[in-house]
């Protein structure tokens, strides 16, 4: 039996204890499927009522053999960035195998030294990750502050490009960025607007085109981020832009170059995620009045600026929420807790994740539970 020797792994023992002593530790556990569900990203149930099923996926290859620069390039990969590309009213786009990798290899690409990315302070972490791998010089704003991102590109303009990066949906908050006001800045600035979409993908818009495209601004982003693995049900992501931008990522993207492609039956799920989602307005509909429903039954320490599937009740301290979480699940609801260092000191939270297959009766009882748990 393998013995793996302290004097070799000691220093990560150590910050491993720094972090159980936070209460912090991250353990990964298995999803109970007795419970309801009020955590998981699959908001239009697209996993849950297995719209994605298909009886032909033997004859699909579940390996790609490379990367698509060598021998992972096929011809169902083309026709999925063709109908998503036409979906979202772009010219080109290019598939990656993860939203993280996604944001990884776009921005540590398109930046570069001298340049800046002002990025709104509650941005994703894989945008930060890809930041710092572009060399670029970076700043953020405050989170939603449009007067003091304009002064911060003002004073950037004076080096070379400068990129504004920002999500259309606050994965952690649940409220939304003032896109509009976004588009117009860059516009006068002449800076670049890159948005990641990932959580407005396939809820808002007439047929789940995410909410820039609902909001008309298509044309004012330079490049926009969508990723499949939340509510469209699959495993994937997107970059769409010009076909310049897709040719300057194929050459220049490290993340998108030396890194295995999707295998045919990930792109296949894709393409049935993206002739599916357009049907589901009824299961919009419903997800937007169970928003509406618990907004209106005033939760105590509810983020009141949330106005999306996602709903966070602040409970302050990794160990009072994480206490919290347990009792909902005693009482049969799933709720995962947010703890520090994921949120700021002070703001750790039950992230409420609303979904259009959670039943009447569901909505009673965790509006009856979730009151009796914040003190």
């Amino acid at each position: 039996m393998f013995t793996a020797s302290k004097e070799k792994d000691g220093f990560l023992s150590r910050r491993i204890e720094e972090r159980r002593n936070q209460h912090a530790l991250r353990v990964l556990s298995l999803s109970d499927p007795g419970l309801t569900d009020f955590c998981s990203n699959d908001y239009l149930g697209m996993v849950h009522n297995g719209l994605l099923l298909s009886s032909s996926e033997a004859i699909l290859r579940h390996g790609s053999t490379g990367a698509r620069s060598l021998t992972g390039q096929y011809k169902l990969m083309l026709q999925a960035e063709d109908l998503i590309a036409d979906f979202h009213e772009v010219e080109a786009a290019l598939l990656f195998n993860s939203g993280y990798v996604a944001n990884l290899g776009l921005i540590s690409a398109v930046a570069g030294r001298g340049d800046t990315v002002i990025y709104d302070q509650l941005i994703h972490a894989s945008i930060r990750d890809g930041i710092r791998l572009s060399r670029a010089e970076s700043f953020s704003f405050p989170h939603n502050q449009t007067a003091e991102l304009e002064k911060k590109i003002l004073h950037a303009k004076e080096m070379g490009q400068v990129f504004v990066v920002t999500e259309s949906v606050f994965s952690m908050d649940g409220d939304i960025a003032p896109l509009e006001e976004l588009a117009a800045i860059t516009a006068r600035t002449d800076a670049h607007l890159i948005v990641d979409e990932a959580h407005a993908t396939g809820i808002y818009g007439e047929k789940g085109e995410g909410l820039v495209q609902q909001l008309g601004l298509a044309s004012r982003c330079f490049a926009r981020v969508y990723t499949f693995g939340k509510a469209m049900g699959c495993h994937g992501a997107v970059v769409l832009g010009t076909a310049t931008l897709k040719t300057f990522l194929v050459n220049f993207s490290r993340p998108f170059t030396y890194t295995t492609s999707l295998p045919e039956t990930s792109v296949a799920a894709i393409i049935r995620a993206y002739r599916k989602v357009p049907e589901l307005s009824a299961e919009r509909g419903r997800l937007q009045d169970l928003i509406s429903r618990f907004i209106k039954a005033g939760i105590p320490k509810r983020m009141e600026k949330a106005v999306t599937a996602i709903q966070p009740i602040l409970i302050e301290g990794n160990t009072r929420v994480r206490a919290a979480s347990e009792q909902l699940k005693q009482a049969g609801i799933d709720i995962r807790p947010v703890l520090y260092p994921s949120v700021p000191k002070g703001q750790e939270r039950l992230r409420v994740v609303l979904h259009s297959y959670n039943t009447d009766p569901e909505m009673d009882q965790l509006l009856h539970s979730l009151p009796k748990l914040i003190y």
